[in-house]
């Protein structure tokens, strides 16, 4: 990263991949993770945390797998584009069972079964976790729904949790999806954070990334929970391209101004009224140039 050694960092603070290593723990993150740990050990139906593009759903899935207890076994779906059969499939590959093309799907089922009885049997509690879950569809809900009838006289042997965007709320609010909606025992939403959340974040990740001094002015802070309306993910872009102007200008410090012109660039604050000039995408374009140009010149010396 061009800007790491100008300011002291020892590693990028506000990267868009999620990485629990730079996680920071707002009350609403604090509070999905009780509700999700209070629920699973609890033991019943499904869990479901919803929130807005952006607000830290992925991350708190890594955060949950990564702290699991021992005696949880997690099978983890990204990817819920799939047909109830590439469900089960995609399951069955999570629990350690292997793939034959001569297995029927109710055969698959029994095998499912099986081995769901075999690990309750272990003491072991089976989580079902599928990120971006507003994506499945409507008929590998309804085989999502019939898997969690897998249970003994005790307990259910298998737990679901489903993170999702607002659009899930939307459709399990439906008539057709009444008996799942009842099933989900425990729900979170979250929300952006507030100015003083924005504040600790930025300076948490800072942190974290190795420089205890601020590297925003207390009116940059403000600038980019303005324009970031509270969103974790919009707040790491719009900081990491204030960083990068204010290291084109060779400065020690992210200002308002630059926090504008990072706005300007932005895509989705955009969307929401900040509005664009061509003037604002000139002098951006200029000044990430400066910035190319200033990195250049240092390595050759």
């Amino acid at each position: 990263m061009l800007y790491l050694h100008h300011f002291g960092l020892q590693q990028a603070p506000f990267g868009l991949t999620p990485n629990t290593a730079f996680y920071v723990d707002l009350p609403q993150h604090h509070e999905a993770l009780e509700v999700l740990n209070t629920a699973l050990n609890v033991g019943e139906g499904f869990i479901k945390v919803t929130g807005e593009v952006g607000t830290g759903k992925t991350m708190l899935c890594r955060k949950l797998i990564n702290e699991a207890a021992a005696d949880w076994v997690i099978a983890y779906i990204p990817d819920p584009s799939l047909s109830p059969v590439e469900l089960r499939w995609a399951f069955a590959t999570e629990l350690g069972l292997q793939q034959a093309g001569t297995i029927d799907n109710q055969q698959l089922v029994q095998l499912l079964q099986h081995r769901l009885v075999a690990l309750a049997a272990e003491g072991k509690r089976v989580v079902l976790i599928i990120d971006e879950a507003q994506a499945l569809p409507d008929d590998t809900l309804e085989a999502l729904r019939l898997l969690t009838n897998f249970e003994t006289e005790q307990r259910k042997l298998l737990q679901v949790v489903l993170f999702g965007q607002p659009e899930l709320d939307k459709r399990l609010g439906s008539y057709k999806f009444r008996q799942l909606r009842q099933r989900v025992s425990f729900s979170y939403f979250l929300r952006g954070m507030s100015f003083y959340e924005v504040q600790a974040y930025v300076q948490a990740r800072v942190d974290i990334a190795g420089v205890r001094q601020p590297l925003f002015s207390p009116g940059a802070l403000k600038a980019i929970w303005k324009y970031s309306r509270g969103i974790p993910r919009l707040v790491n872009v719009l900081s990491h391209k204030g960083l990068m102007l204010a290291f084109g200008e060779n400065k020690l410090q992210v200002d308002t101004r630059h926090l504008s012109y990072a706005a300007k660039d932005t895509e989705d604050v955009l969307t929401y009224g900040s509005g664009l000039s061509l003037l604002g995408v000139g002098l951006l374009v200029s000044l990430l140039m400066v910035v190319a140009a200033a990195w250049y010149f240092r390595e050759l010396w």
